[in-house]
């Protein structure tokens, strides 16, 4: 679909600075990798204006052709995504201690990239036997509590984009791997306000989550634990309090954008 520039109207320095970043997330949004042709559909952009910010994007490192032609995130994007990663989860720490203080167990956050969840912060829950998840770690989005409460925030038409560039691959027996299961499970979480992930991604765990309203890329909240312990944890009590934390650590990141 045509989009057009965003912002057709400001600077020529502005304006360029602004269709450069659009093509980075469009080629993000199509799994990286993707062919001029492919850019110019959906940006409504130029083909020459592309060509010339693509081979600038090139020639800094930011961008690459493959032997097929087509172009593919640079490698000297890792470093900007790895350096907000961490101050991403700088920002969130304090909310998580807050819900790992209350519930007891361990709390993250998450972001979605592609069709997979990136882990930037945990706080472990107190308890010798919690759930402790690598910051930096990715999963399958389908597979989350985080990652469903995410695709919940976006059209249908993305979210089946996105579970496309997947297999859907059951981590466990509970796992959803069906497109149209997953709209379903999608549907219910609107309506709740929240996800659950009930031993889909490990057995004999649960976890809750939610999404950060008006993040700049898809993020979530989340806390996890063992089975056993998190059926003791009511929604009625711990969903509103993830549904503020979220909404509080929403207002300081559009604070600092």
């Amino acid at each position: 679909m045509t989009t057009g520039p965003r912002r057709a109207n400001q600077g020529g320095g502005v304006q360029s600075v602004e269709r450069t970043f659009e093509l980075l997330e469009l080629m993000a949004d199509a799994g990286g990798e993707v062919a001029l042709s492919d850019l110019a559909e959906r940006s409504g952009l130029p083909l020459p204006t592309i060509h010339r910010i693509i081979r600038t994007l090139v020639n800094s490192g930011y961008a690459r052709q493959q032997p097929s032609r087509r172009y593919a995130l640079g490698p000297r994007l890792i470093r900007f995504g790895e350096t907000a990663s961490r101050a991403l989860g700088s920002w969130a720490r304090p909310y998580l201690a807050e819900l790992t203080e209350v519930t007891g167990e361990s709390a993250n956050m998450a972001v979605l990239d592609g069709a997979q969840i990136v882990y930037v912060a945990q706080v472990p829950s107190p308890h010798s036997m919690r759930m402790f998840t690598e910051v930096g770690r990715r999963v399958d989005a389908h597979a989350t509590a985080v990652g469903k409460a995410v695709m919940a925030t976006m059209p249908s038409d993305e979210v089946t984009q996105l579970l496309s560039r997947t297999a859907m691959h059951p981590q466990t027996e509970r796992t959803i791997t069906d497109v149209e299961a997953m709209h379903e499970e999608l549907s219910r979480i609107r309506k709740q306000g929240y996800a659950i992930d009930d031993g889909e991604q490990e057995v004999g765990v649960r976890c809750y989550a939610v999404a950060v309203p008006g993040a700049p890329a898809g993020a979530g909240i989340s806390i996890s634990g063992p089975e056993g312990r998190m059926t003791r944890i009511t929604t009625d009590e711990v969903i509103p309090l993830m549904q503020r934390l979220a909404k509080d650590l929403s207002t300081e990141l559009s604070a600092t954008a």
